[in-house]
């Protein structure tokens, strides 16, 4: 187990390379940088945007600014935002809580929402329990997070006269300004994420009732709920995991629209701002930073497998 867990960890840095190659290519390829929007539809001569390329390093040939960005990667050093001039760091402390809080929030309201209801869902098969649980999952996949965003806040204003505040609150300063500013995004996203495992919950759960085992644990006369929890649940929770676990890392940095319409400064409005303003540094670092986050969290939920199914051994 201890030579797998090294292996998986040195093999995440050729991956991380990888990514960081990609996107220094691409962006690279992107046509103008920040200098060339700075100045763009303004009379400053040419000089003067070549003196601030040189300040920046942007004269440099490609594989000169590669060189020094991965250096200053290798001094756990992530560079300066070419559009904020404060440093990446800086920039990534300020919004990562609430990213990641945002995130959890919303897994655990999709996983305490599809996991039950897939069950039920399976153990009523064809029935009306089991097709009003289908509609409501569907529900969740044809409307966009953003638009069950809106609505929630439409319908608070409408019936009790309350918003979410504009304002984020961190939540070791105020518990309760905090919980208010996410509930109602997380409850959204949640929604919207808990439908595709909700319905892989019921097709996982449905396989594995029709096993032999499920069927030889009701013939030595086991409750039902045991078979179901014990027996069913717990074999069917493999895919399931992997899709709440591919679910989480995408929250982290995935919910652009979402953050615009509740007014939440998190990873993803960072992200897209730095696009569109041309900051190299500021997109290396967040691109890689979100590659590390995926490659982290399917490192852990392949340790998870050994704890929910016995059966897998790594060695």
């Amino acid at each position: 187990m201890r030579r797998y867990i090294v292996g998986r960890l040195l093999l995440m840095i050729p991956t991380l390379i990888g990514v960081a190659i990609l996107t220094f290519v691409i962006m690279r390829a992107v046509p103008g940088d920040i200098v060339a929007l700075r100045y763009a539809g303004s009379s400053v001569p040419q000089e003067v945007i070549d003196q601030e390329r040189h300040i920046l390093g942007l004269d440099k040939p490609m594989w000169a600014q590669f060189v020094d960005w991965m250096t200053s990667i290798s001094h756990l050093d992530l560079g300066q935002s070419l559009w904020t001039g404060h440093s990446v760091v800086e920039e990534v402390q300020v919004r990562m809580p609430l990213s990641i809080e945002l995130a959890i929030l919303a897994t655990l309201f999709a996983v305490a929402l599809a996991i039950p209801l897939g069950v039920v869902a399976a153990v009523k098969q064809d029935s009306l329990v089991d097709y009003a649980i289908r509609v409501f999952s569907i529900g969740g996949l044809a409307m966009p997070s953003f638009w069950i965003g809106i609505m929630m806040v439409l319908i608070t204003l409408t019936l009790w006269g309350w918003a979410p505040p504009v304002v984020f609150t961190p939540l070791f300063d105020d518990p309760v300004a905090n919980l208010a500013g996410l509930i109602l995004p997380a409850v959204a996203v949640g929604y919207r994420y808990s439908a595709v495992s909700m319905r892989m919950t019921r097709s996982t759960v449905l396989e594995v009732l029709r096993e032999d085992y499920v069927r030889t644990a009701r013939a030595k006369g086991l409750r039902e709920t045991i078979v179901v929890v014990r027996h069913a649940l717990r074999n069917a929770l493999l895919p399931v995991v992997t899709v709440v676990s591919l679910e989480f890392a995408f929250l982290i940095g995935g919910l652009v629209v979402t953050e615009q319409v509740f007014n939440l400064n998190g990873i993803g409005k960072l992200l897209v701002d730095a696009v569109a303003h041309r900051d190299y540094p500021l997109i290396q670092a967040l691109v890689l930073l979100l590659a590390s986050v995926f490659v982290l969290v399917n490192f852990v939920v392949d340790l998870v497998y050994v704890v929910l199914d016995p059966r897998i051994r790594y060695s």
